[in-house]
């Protein structure tokens, strides 16, 4: 994808630039009703600007977040957002859409809407996308809901229960569950693959489909995917795919290829976007040919050298849209900036990236820590602080200690399959040197375990908020509601 296609998909959506169609909106007079309206003006303090900025800028430098330093959390990829994504999301065509507005006046919208559609499909290697979900877990529901209409309309009705691997991201059997599904837990093999032998005793006529991440949770290839898929399609199941370790394999290897049916995208994962972006992401199902009549309505679609929205074929079939409008669109704006300046081979080189730098890290650490499963690691691996109970310490003992060390805790007791777990993940945008410096920081938390470790105990004492009483915390819960405990 050239330089040229961005910048035409882009100006379409600036003012000023060719192309470009000034909304034409007629806005009534709006006055709030008089028993809404104060009697007096708010007692409100009067500060200087200096003094604004000062408060805003200490409890900014209080949070910690991707600007600030390192997250090595597993199976959340929290990698850097590219600036240039928010000044894209920000052009006035863009950011001051409204739902409302006629197909003719967002033609630079629907554009890149296609034009997003048609990327996430040629990378997955699916038939259609439907980018409404608002989240990963959004996804799955979607997926879920995709799978019950396409059972019923082929008179599979009985189909209610869904197979998920016991290593699952925990919104997998949720997802089934909200649509109505029981679920059966399959077992991982001693190789931190999905057990094949189990998998094959749990297929059955009732069996809606499998839900498989892959790469799974301990960071490994599914090796016997296409056997899987076999057996799954053999039975009449449907094969969904959760994309939340997608960026693992970009550009190497396709979903559909794989035999799967179905895969959600986190786009905060893969492609660059924030982690809710000051609201709901963007989770996109990404769907074969013959689940496309199922995906939610309305779509954006080509019409000849213009866009407009496909609705809904009145045959009386429900296609509810699953989102109040079209979806998260500056999510989708950031997204396809990121494909595009990438390109086909970028996006390669991200997904050699991750795995090289996961392998990297692993390596700094296996001697220090026990890594399950090490052979085959791509973007993450799982280590485990079972060896620093002798000394009294746990695993969560070594996140809050990080905490002090100045990074953030890795995903840690998940997946269930690994005594005390540490879950990490360094991602491809970070630098050899914050994995030195990572690294070292782990080495001298397992030497402050073994000389002295209160030090890990008492952790964290450098930030604002010390380690609370989890014991109290639990039983004794402070549920607050609209600012009010």
């Amino acid at each position: 994808m050239s330089t040229a296609t961005v910048r035409t998909v882009f100006e379409l959506s600036e003012p000023g630039r060719p192309g470009y169609a000034a909304p034409e909106l007629e806005v009534a007079p709006f006055e709030l009703p008089a028993e809404l309206c104060r009697a007096e003006e708010a007692d409100l303090p009067e500060l200087s600007e200096n003094q604004v900025v000062r408060h805003y800028t200490k409890l900014s430098a209080k949070n910690y977040h991707i600007d600030r330093g390192f997250y090595p959390l597993g199976s959340c990829t929290m990698k850097y957002n590219p600036k240039v994504n928010d000044v894209l999301a920000s052009l006035p065509g863009f950011a001051e859409l409204h739902p409302h507005q006629s197909a003719g006046q967002v033609q630079g919208a629907l554009r890149l809407m296609v034009e997003l559609e048609e990327a996430l499909a040629e990378i997955t290697g699916m038939s259609a996308v439907s980018l409404q979900p608002a989240a990963g877990a959004h996804g799955e529901l979607l997926g879920m809901m995709v799978a019950r209409q396409f059972h019923l309309a082929n008179g599979d009705g009985h189909r209610n229960r869904v197979l998920i691997p016991d290593s699952a991201h925990g919104t997998n059997p949720a997802s089934a569950a909200l649509v109505g599904f029981a679920t059966t837990s399959v077992k991982t093999g001693d190789d931190g693959c999905l057990d094949i032998p189990d998998l094959q005793k749990k297929l059955g006529a009732d069996v809606v489909g499998l839900m498989l991440t892959n790469p799974n949770t301990l960071g490994l290839f599914e090796r016997g995917i296409e056997e899987i898929a076999a057996l799954v399609h053999a039975s009449g199941g449907l094969m969904y795919m959760d994309g939340a370790n997608m960026n693992a394999i970009l550009g190497q290897c396709r979903p559909g290829d794989m035999g799967f049916d179905m895969v959600h995208l986190n786009l905060h994962k893969t492609f660059s976007t924030p982690h809710g972006g000051g609201g709901p992401g963007c989770g996109p199902l990404c769907v074969v040919d013959r689940l496309q009549p199922y995906l939610p309505y309305p779509r954006p679609v080509r019409d000849g050298e213009r866009y407009a929205w496909l609705d809904a074929p009145k045959d009386g079939t429900v296609h509810q849209r699953i989102h109040g409008t079209f979806g998260n669109f500056g999510m989708m704006v950031r997204a396809l900036a990121y494909i595009l300046r990438n390109g086909g081979d970028g996006l390669a080189r991200v997904g050699e990236m991750a795995v090289l730098n996961a392998n990297y890290l692993k390596v700094k650490l296996q001697g220090a820590y026990p890594i399950d499963h090490s052979e085959g690691t791509l973007h993450e691996f799982v280590a485990s602080g079972r060896e620093f109970k002798k000394h009294g310490v746990r695993t969560l003992d070594i996140a809050k200690r990080l905490l002090d060390l100045g990074y953030h805790a890795p995903t840690i007791y998940f997946p269930l399959v690994v005594d005390e777990a540490l879950m990490i993940e360094p991602t491809e945008t970070e630098s050899m040197q914050t994995l030195d410096a990572f690294a070292e920081a782990m080495l001298q938390i397992k030497r402050e375990a073994q000389e002295d470790p209160e030090i890990l105990k008492q952790a964290p004492t450098t930030t604002p908020v010390r380690r609370l009483d989890e014991t109290k915390a639990n039983r004794q819960p402070m549920v607050c509601w609209g600012g009010h405990c």
